[in-house]
């Protein structure tokens, strides 16, 4: 078994996109990070965003509404970001308040700076195989760990477990698409699928993204198979200072000793979801340049 480590391929991407960004000459790009209120796992995860946008040279620009912030005057924030020519990418950190419907906010992003991918235009573009797209992060780094721990795609049987439009579904189109290292026959299934466990054993290469901690047990692995672990979920453990412990949506102990490949929890999918914002930003930032220059 191999594991492969999300933290050393996301570090050489970041180390790529440092190299990058230094031959840039003017300004350098550019992020609106918008984090409505102070949910803390949302402090968190713009934190380390940040920090990879100090890393690699890109221009973070940090936008801290409070939680009691409307739907109209969020759209408003967003409005200006969008028609700032020195601002490249936009994102919105999610979960929102219950009051700002997400769609809505994803949608009002312009397409060209959702470098979050989760525009209706840029899944389109996903969906015609369209590279002027942007693709949602986590699907995206999870082709990159394939991709550079030596996995290819072709011909082989990709199971993706759970349809969600952030994981689920791009990373059934990635694998389908008519490209080296793609080129799969996918499979998605969900809540709703019967005879689970049958469908999950006929995996080459296996995707968790159910959001159900441990849930994919050995008996629902083909040995030999590739098995990327999206899920990050708190269980309770009286033996951590914290009170838990993190686990992704396969049951690591039991399913690793058979597989070919594996991602931990964490460690995995995560790390590679900040790079490939990162590498979406930069991508913008070329973009935008050249829309301004033609």
């Amino acid at each position: 078994m191999e594991l492969i480590d999300g933290n050393k391929i996301a570090a050489t991407i970041i180390a790529e996109l440092k190299a990058e960004v230094a031959t840039s000459t003017g300004r350098k790009p550019c992020i609106a990070l918008v984090r409505v209120g102070d949910d803390p796992a949302s402090v968190s995860y713009v934190t380390k965003k940040e920090k990879a946008c100090a890393e690699i040279g890109i221009t973070s620009r940090l936008i801290f509404p409070a939680v009691t912030i409307s739907q109209d005057e969020l759209f408003a924030t967003i409005d200006q970001l969008n028609t700032d020519d020195t601002v490249d990418g936009i994102l919105v950190q999610s979960p929102l308040p219950k009051h700002i419907n997400e769609i809505a906010v994803f949608r009002r992003i312009a397409a060209h700076k959702d470098v979050d991918g989760f525009h209706t235009m840029n899944l389109g573009k996903l969906a015609q195989e369209d590279d002027t797209g942007f693709v949602a992060c986590t699907p995206a780094g999870i082709m990159e760990l394939l991709q550079r721990s030596g996995v290819n795609l072709t011909g082989k049987h990709v199971v993706v477990l759970g349809r969600s439009l952030i994981v689920g579904k791009p990373a059934g189109l990635l694998a389908l698409q008519r490209k080296p290292w793609a080129n799969a026959t996918v499979t998605i299934c969900h809540s709703q699928t019967t005879n689970l466990a049958a469908i999950t054993k006929q995996a080459d290469i296996l995707i968790a993204a159910i959001g159900k901690a441990e849930f994919v047990t050995a008996d629902m692995v083909k040995p030999g198979a590739v098995v990327i672990d999206v899920g990050v979920n708190r269980v309770p453990d009286d033996t951590k200072k914290s009170g838990f412990r993190l686990t992704g949506d396969v049951h690591f102990p039991t399913v690793s000793p058979s597989v070919s490949k594996i991602t931990p929890v964490p460690g995995g999918v995560g790390p590679m979801t900040v790079a490939m914002l990162m590498k979406n930003t930069v991508k913008a930032y070329r973009q935008n340049l050249a829309s301004t220059t033609a």
